[in-house]
């Protein structure tokens, strides 16, 4: 019995300290939530509150009708759906392809994937390279960028190397491609692995800030995380932001409001992908 007490306590210690991590996490997404729904007046009095006395959705009513927001909420939808299949289609294809043990060369790029991870060529050549293509002002120049990362493309690999050699030997018996093996064979039995960093390109293209603020020359391509930033960080005055023809404001609740619309669509994909997420990182880390 007494060499249980210590097991406990030390149990309930870590359940306080997850209770109290889950609070900070939840006690901010909350008053978020209850201050969008909450009015003008109280927001302007308390600054943000947990229970609304009046409920209201005319932050969100403004935000549907402001044309700002709807174009760069469209701009982000783009980015991040073209984005992420261009990042995937590119990775899976250069991670099976290094995961073959007869392709010549192999060891050269897996050293220069492995050094474009440690050594960048930083901001000024890479906007010289971007602007020598002509690609500034496209949204090319965010695509192309960021392509393919090197460590979700090194993991995916490593993931492919540790499938039985047998799967594809037996395909190519029947006569099977190598695009034919991996569309019908290989992905198929990588799909945790895929999901997983699928949501991890997602949540980039969608967060996209500072290429788009350096690559992107006119506003109304801006995605919605550059909106954002107008107008929670910069004066909306300074920007003719602040008075629509309705003669709407961006008061606190629409604050709110879009912060909580600019998560959203994360926290939304979140759920069906978890199932997915733990088995997928472990998959792609056995082999090195």
């Amino acid at each position: 019995m007494r060499s249980r007490q210590p097991v406990q306590a030390f149990q309930l210690l870590i359940m306080a300290i997850l209770f109290a991590l889950a609070l900070a996490v939840v006690f901010p997404f909350a008053l978020t939530v209850f201050s969008s729904l909450a009015s003008d007046k109280e927001l302007l009095m308390k600054g943000a509150v947990l229970w609304p006395q009046e409920w209201t959705l005319d932050a969100y009513r403004f935000l549907l009708d402001n044309p700002q927001f709807t174009r760069s909420f469209t701009n982000a939808v783009i980015i991040t759906v073209v984005g992420t299949t261009i990042n995937m289609t590119l990775t899976v294809l250069m991670a099976y392809g290094l995961a073959q043990p007869d392709v010549r060369g192999r060891k050269l790029l897996n050293f220069m994937v492995l050094f474009t991870m440690l050594f960048h060529g930083g901001m000024i050549p890479t906007y010289l390279v971007v602007n020598a293509l002509g690609l500034i002002g496209s949204y090319w120049s965010i695509w192309l960028v960021n392509a393919i990362a090197p460590f979700n493309m090194i993991i995916i690999r490593s993931y492919f190397q540790t499938l039985p050699k047998e799967l594809k030997e037996s395909a190519r018996i029947d006569g099977g491609g190598e695009f034919n093996i991996l569309l019908r064979i290989i992905l198929p039995v990588s799909m945790p692995t895929i999901v997983t960093f699928t949501l991890f390109y997602t949540v980039v293209n969608w967060n996209t800030y500072f290429q788009a603020v350096l690559y992107l020359n006119d506003m109304d391509s801006y995605p919605l995380q550059v909106f954002l930033r107008q107008v929670l960080i910069v004066n909306p005055s300074e920007l003719g932001l602040a008075v629509t023809d309705a003669g709407y404001q961006y008061t606190e609740g629409v604050r709110h409001a879009l912060i909580l619309i600019a998560a959203l669509p994360l926290l939304a994909v979140y759920p069906f992908m978890q199932k997915h997420f733990s088995k997928g990182m472990m998959m792609g880390s056995v082999k090195g």
